[in-house]
């Protein structure tokens, strides 16, 4: 364990008072919140192209607004993954204008403040694609890990 070494010493109370050195508390160590700890972050760039596919996964789990999307592909991907609401909105218009996703405003904020939210649901149509989208996902990986030489 490291320690954070002496911090300023205390004021003399008199002249007589010899100064006194206080140490702080070793330091604690707070690991990276993935369970990928060699691995780097995913940022959006990365994710170019399948941003949808991942929105309509989180929506699988269920009905959430876009906030709580964010929050479910952060944390199923285990820390690695950074997005920004600037890329999840869009992202939502788009899979409700295809006809993917409904979106309905909530009825009241239920006790907390702020304006009432869009609430965003998967449509038959929706579960189709993600259907689709994991399918052809997994012939991906395949693809892929054989080329770089470890299959999916």
């Amino acid at each position: 364990m490291e320690t954070a070494g002496p911090v300023r010493p205390a004021p003399l109370l008199n002249a007589t008072d010899k100064p006194k050195i206080f140490f702080a508390p070793p330091l604690t160590r707070i690991h990276r919140l993935s369970k990928y700890q060699d691995m780097t972050e995913i940022r959006g760039d990365m994710l170019r192209g399948h941003l949808e596919m991942l929105i309509l996964s989180a929506l699988d789990q269920g009905t959430a607004h876009g906030l709580e999307v964010l929050r479910r592909l952060e944390a199923g991907g285990g820390g690695l993954l950074r997005l920004k609401e600037g890329s999840i909105y869009p992202a939502l218009y788009r899979l409700e204008q295809a006809g993917l996703v409904i979106a309905d405003w909530e009825e009241e904020t239920k006790g907390r403040r702020g304006a009432r939210r869009r609430l965003y649901r998967l449509t038959g149509k929706g579960s189709k694609a993600l259907a689709q989208g994991r399918q052809q996902w997994q012939q991906f990986v395949q693809v892929i890990g054989g080329l770089m030489g470890s299959a999916g």
